[in-house]
């Protein structure tokens, strides 16, 4: 008897220790992993917007100089062969800057590096659309380009207070700016998008207003005091989405991380720099 109690109680403890162990396919499922989520860019486009070369106001002598160099870069072609580089890949750049005058004039240009093709770090160089284009009206100016690199809402005071001569950083032409600075002659367009993760049903800006006024938190993520964050954070009724729904972030990379992780629902942003976002996150 003892001994078919024992056995009992062993074949129990098995059982038990069996149970124990085991877990559900919930349970033993890895947790998805969020980072490897992949993004894709929407069909439908937001808004189209002109880029130009933003100086103080006033300053009438620079403004000419600056339109009549990117003139001449833009009617010869060079604006297309420097953009066509950087967005498609093909051809070959321009030489620029390669025999400045050592007492040459400096040309201040203000930038955010941080919005690939048109400004970003190769090593320690701010390279990019702008950045050569403003190595090319240096040229034809006879200066010598330095680039400063700032947070992207310090760029038009750094212009209105004297510490740049000029801002090229992807800047768009605004009523709102036109009041703190003069423009130059457009020399490229951007076309804002939205990033959403390639899992996400959200299929278009009208999409993403009438989810709100049905009552849904949706989550928009932009850099800060970029005119993808002035245009969504407006009201819907003049085309934005309600400052409620709009998360401003320094960089357009942390919006970016922010959306892949789960954190906002979908990122609006230029068109190119969009493109290499979503290229570098999806591997």
């Amino acid at each position: 008897m003892k001994k078919f109690v024992s056995l009992l109680l062993a074949v129990l403890m098995v059982a038990s220790l069996a149970a124990c162990g085991q877990k559900t396919d919930a349970e033993t499922s890895p947790a998805p992993d969020e980072s490897a989520a992949t993004l894709k860019i929407l069909d439908t486009e937001y808004v189209t917007e002109d880029y130009a070369i933003a100086v103080n106001k006033g300053n009438t002598a620079l403004l000419d100089k600056i339109n009549g160099a990117l003139k001449t870069l833009i009617d010869d072609g060079t604006v297309k062969q420097v953009v066509d580089f950087y967005v498609s890949g093909e051809g070959e750049l321009p030489k620029f800057q390669e025999n400045v005058a050592a007492d040459a004039e400096v040309l201040t240009m203000a930038t955010n590096a941080e919005f690939p093709p048109y400004e970003f770090y190769e090593s320690d160089t701010i390279v990019g659309i702008d950045a050569v284009i403003a190595g090319l009206i240096a040229d034809q100016l006879g200066m010598k380009l330095e680039i400063s690199d700032m947070a992207f809402d310090s760029i038009i005071a750094a212009v209105t207070s004297g510490k740049a001569d000029m801002a090229m950083a992807g800047l768009t032409v605004t009523d709102e700016r036109k009041q703190s600075v003069d423009f130059s002659e457009s020399y490229a367009t951007g076309v804002q998008v939205i990033i959403v993760r390639d899992d996400s049903d959200i299929t278009s800006a009208d999409d993403i207003v009438a989810r709100i006024e049905n009552g849904e938190d949706i989550q928009i993520g932009c850099q800060n005091a970029t005119t993808g964050y002035i245009y969504a954070s407006d009201t819907i009724e003049n085309g934005g989405f309600g400052d409620e729904h709009v998360q401003a972030f320094p960089k357009g990379a942390d919006a970016v991380q922010a959306l892949v992780t789960g954190k906002i629902d979908c990122v609006i942003i230029d068109n190119e720099p969009a493109k290499a976002f979503v290229a570098a996150n999806n591997g």
